[in-house]
């Protein structure tokens, strides 16, 4: 369908775009001085979205037909690249996540940020992020969702460094910015493998030609391997995992809005938007579920040693990123999909939570705060355990029915090692997210020592969480603004688990009827409260010693503690590869080939010019001389030529 401007659909779909990047410039460049109508601007341009997206959602619920409005962009006799909007199940359900989470961190923001002297320049900030991710989500073409993928990547990178006077957040944007480069670089060139072999990138052309089998074979595996490296970066995935916990230096809305449903999710939508493509390649499948397993317990098990609560909730979105590509890889795009849904309410909500308690008492260490009475507040208190409890998988929270979904899928395969990994990752998971609980909730003795000890080296290091400052200001109680969010991610935590029927009727067209595997119910469900019951001996019981179980084994502890040694592996890489080995090469072409070339034609002309020089006497009785001579040499030469 071509782009008609009297199309009320196609006009909602261009203003949900445009306004974010609208409130973007005119915040940076006239109002980023003056909070109240940089916050005006930028809630505005939000607040339509927000109603736009629900409103799509609405008209186009039961949708049969993809709905397309393509601009011809880059077309030719070979070649096809559009600029437009696809609206279908699939991408309408996102931009409705993005939509409201974007809506909420700003609200949430409004208490959270206020009296910061950037408070304009981070809601600029916030508007370039949503618009990258709100066209992201109803992008037409490939090109089009990449040049979005690389705008929510720098707009990341502004949030992440937001507090640039602090080192650690300059240094935590950049890694953010150049590790997931690694990524994206694969997934530009797996669209040029597309362009050049396919020469379309219209994303329903390219599912429809994979389903069909009117690509090769080998083109399919190679382009959905090298889109999936864009997918480990930006859904930090093994190996390439390590940018994401440093992104906590960032404030802890921007946490919420990366972790939830937006730019970390962004990979798993990725495969979930060309997913008949990428499940074409049986290949690219099982790489992504190996890729997916290692990622969910490798952060499963850092998660477990951490004290800092957004690092604990970072590893806790490493890990179930990692089981949405699991259930994705497994063959099951609706228990991946609706997993990154009901992700999206409780994840945004444990951050939330957690940044009323990082705003309150000025630190991020979640010991300290129990031990400063973090459970009298009582709005993120029981707030924070639904989500943990959604994350654990609890009935009847939204968690258990997609974390079942995906070990449904995964029961289904052939090998049941992926499944035994599935389980012992929520296992895991459980333990993780009840020992944050059970510290905050049930503070003992063998805490406020934990708490003190840490107080004193947070001192020693100069570091108070990275919160304003507001320790012990209880009577001031929480901003509304900041419940508010809190208790609207609440009510979708607690009821999206029940959507499950019209989510998948919706999603695919047809509501599954689902067999219950009881033997696989009662793994899922023992798992999960196998795990809060350790958390629970180790943390929370009257005679608990709060330690964690893995102190009997004080070098896998360690282990965990240094991340599996990830960081130090890639500064060994860097050091070595990157910088002693091909920096150092450019930097030696660079000074004695680009550079030298330069100076020798330089240096040459010069020196050419004071040789000349010589014989430029100002007598003319030599230039007469040298006339002579050169009319001589030429009569010479046309005389022998003859």
């Amino acid at each position: 369908m071509a782009m008609q401007f009297s199309d009320t659909t196609f006009l909602a779909c261009l203003v949900t775009s445009i306004l974010p990047i609208l409130s973007f410039g005119l915040i940076m460049i006239f109002t980023r001085e003056n909070p109240k109508l940089s916050l005006a601007i930028s809630l505005t341009a939000s607040t339509i979205p927000l109603i736009l997206a629900w409103g799509l959602l609405y008209k186009y619920w039961g949708i049969q037909e993809p709905l397309v409005y393509n601009l011809r962009w880059l077309y030719s006799d070979i070649v096809k690249i559009p600029f437009g909007f696809l609206l279908d199940p699939t991408s309408l359900l996102m931009l409705t996540i993005v939509a409201t989470v974007s809506w909420l961190v700003q609200v949430y923001s409004i208490g959270y940020m206020g009296g910061d002297p950037g408070f304009g320049r981070f809601y600029a900030f916030l508007s370039l992020f949503a618009f990258s991710m709100l066209t992201l989500s109803i992008s037409s073409g490939l090109l089009q969702l990449y040049i979005c993928w690389e705008l929510v990547g720098l707009a990341s990178y502004l949030l992440i460094g937001f507090w640039y006077e602090k080192f650690s957040a300059s240094e935590a944007g950049k890694k953010a910015f150049v590790v997931t480069r690694f990524g994206d670089v694969g997934f530009f060139m797996g669209l040029a493998f597309l362009t050049i072999y396919y020469g379309n990138l219209e994303i329903q052309q390219v599912n429809s030609a994979a389903v069909a089998q009117a690509m090769p074979a080998w083109l399919i595996t190679t382009a959905a391997l090298l889109i999936f490296c864009g997918v480990m970066g930006k859904s930090a995935q093994f190996p390439i995992h390590v940018w994401l916990p440093d992104a906590m230096e960032g404030p802890t809305p921007v946490s919420a809005l990366l972790h939830s449903a937006t730019m970390v999710a962004a990979g798993v939508y990725l495969i979930a938007r060309i997913y008949p493509f990428f499940s074409a390649s049986p290949e690219a499948m099982t790489v992504a579920l190996a890729i997916g397993t290692i990622t969910l317990l490798l952060s499963s098990t850092i998660g477990m040693v951490a004290s800092d609560i957004k690092q604990v909730w970072a590893y806790s979105t490493v890990s179930q990123l990692g089981f949405m590509i699991m259930g994705l890889a497994a063959g099951s795009f609706f228990a991946g999909y609706y997993h990154l849904t009901t992700h999206a309410a409780f994840k945004a909500l444990l951050f939330l939570c957690s940044g009323v308690f990082i705003h309150h008492f000025g630190t991020n260490d979640f010991f300290i705060m129990a031990a400063n009475g973090a459970r009298k507040l009582k709005i993120p208190m029981v707030t924070i355990t639904i989500a943990a409890l959604a994350l654990a998988g609890i009935f009847p929270l939204a968690g258990f029915f997609s974390k079942e979904g995906i070990l449904g899928a995964l029961a289904h395969l052939d090998n049941k090692i992926w499944l035994f990994a599935g389980l012992f990752g929520a296992f895991l998971t459980a333990y993780y997210s009840f020992r944050v609980i059970f510290v905050m909730l049930f503070p003992r003795e063998p805490i406020f020592q934990i708490a003190a000890a840490h107080s004193h080296a947070e001192e020693a290091h100069g570091s108070h969480g990275h919160g304003h400052g507001h320790e012990h200001e209880e009577e001031h109680g929480v901003p509304w603004v900041m419940n508010l969010p809190l208790l609207i991610l609440a009510f979708f935590t607690l009821t999206l688990g029940f959507l499950q029927g019209a989510l998948e009727q919706f999603l695919t067209g047809h509501a599954g009827h689902h067999e219950i595997s009881i033997p696989l119910l009662v793994s899922a469900v023992g798992a999960a409260l196998a795990g809060i019951g350790l958390a629970w001996l180790d943390w929370g019981a009257k005679n608990a010693k709060c330690v964690g179980f893995l102190s009997r084994v004080p070098a896998l502890e360690n282990f965990f503690i240094q991340k599996w040694y990830m960081d130090h592996f890639w500064r060994w890489f860097l050091n070595t590869f990157i910088y002693g080995l091909f920096s150092k090469w450019f930097t030696y072409n660079d000074r004695r080939v680009v550079d030298g070339g330069v100076d020798a034609v330089a240096f040459s002309t010069v020196g050419s010019g004071r040789y000349l020089s010589r014989y430029q006497t100002a007598l003319l009785q030599v230039n007469l001389l040298f006339m002579v001579l050169v009319m001589a040499g030429v009569g010479l030469y046309l005389v022998m030529g003859r």
